[in-house]
């Protein structure tokens, strides 16, 4: 992938995660619900599951965050604002995102929000970064 600046790298990092988040997410709840209730019309809410609960949170609460990463790696690209706060911010947010939904999935609260928290900071890094000239 040479080439691609640590902020083209983070969004391919990020649809990485994405997909992984989603494709957790779906396994945990056809594993719960089984297959007649995947392939089936869904009209009857299906008892998921704690670990598809939880991973469907988790999911969710990645693409609350994931346009403003994504916005942020767009102008830190285009404007040529790839310093080492933005190339920081980027890594601490992709790793700490990542450890998120694990933290999520075993039912660890301290260390998940924890994780939110570095990741928040992460897209402040990302932020500095691109206004500071």
């Amino acid at each position: 992938m040479s080439g691609l600046d640590p902020a083209l790298l983070g969004l391919v990092a990020l649809a990485v995660l994405v997909l992984v988040h989603v494709a957790a997410q779906g396994a945990a709840g056809l594993m719960a619900a089984g297959m007649g209730w995947s392939v089936g019309p869904r009209d009857v809410v299906a008892d998921r599951g704690v670990l598809a609960g939880r991973l469907e949170r988790a999911l969710r609460n990645l693409l609350e965050t994931a346009p403003a990463f994504a916005a942020l790696a767009v102008v830190a690209h285009l404007a040529g604002r790839v310093g080492p706060l933005v190339g920081l911010g980027i890594g601490l947010w992709l790793g700490a995102r990542a450890g998120y939904v694990v933290a999520y999935a075993v039912g660890c609260g301290w260390p998940r929000t924890a994780l939110w928290h570095l990741a928040g900071a992460g897209l402040i890094l990302m932020l500095i970064g691109v206004l500071s000239a």
